[in-house]
């Protein structure tokens, strides 16, 4: 429990951090820099996933195919970073998977009200870089998006790049 909040608290000042810095220089942030932002939240999220996941397959067995992969990242890789299980997976067969936390723990403590749900994106970037990264060390480049309707629940969208 201890080990969650502190993740938590983290999590929320490495993302004020990075908008304050990006803000200092300017009264108003526009697009591009929030975009900025987000890419350097994900970029610290990618070598993260990257660590995470040497550690998490080191005893491992190798994977057969990718969708092997997509479930390993479910269970065991979410499991490890926020303590539960991803409540749906859901995948077209052609490098396209959905993955669904109906509770997402970056999320819980902003989900009071809808005015927050403009906030969620900046929240959500380190976690699409775990996932990234993470896949991209088990030899899968991918695009990791996403997306928020109601809060806390948000889908992220895997896409693997064909080579």
């Amino acid at each position: 429990m201890t080990d969650e909040v502190l993740f938590e608290f983290l999590h929320m000042e490495m993302v004020s951090n990075v908008y304050k810095e990006q803000q200092s220089n300017k009264m108003q942030m526009d697009n591009k820099d929030r975009a900025a932002c987000v890419s350097v939240l994900e970029s610290m999220g990618f070598r993260v996933g990257q660590g995470l996941i040497e550690r998490l397959t080191r005893d491992s067995p190798s994977f057969k195919d990718e969708l092997d992969i997509m479930k390993f990242i479910c269970k065991d890789f979410w499991t490890k970073v926020f303590r539960r299980q991803i409540d749906n997976l859901r995948t077209n067969h052609q490098g396209t998977y959905v993955l669904q936390d109906n509770k997402f723990t970056m999320l819980t403590q902003l989900s009071n009200g809808k005015q927050y749900l403009d906030h969620a994106p900046k929240h959500l970037a380190f976690s699409c870089g775990m996932v990234r990264g993470a896949l991209s060390n088990l030899g899968l480049d991918s695009v990791v998006t996403a997306e928020v309707a109601v809060m806390p629940s948000c889908k992220f969208q895997v896409v693997i790049q064909k080579l």
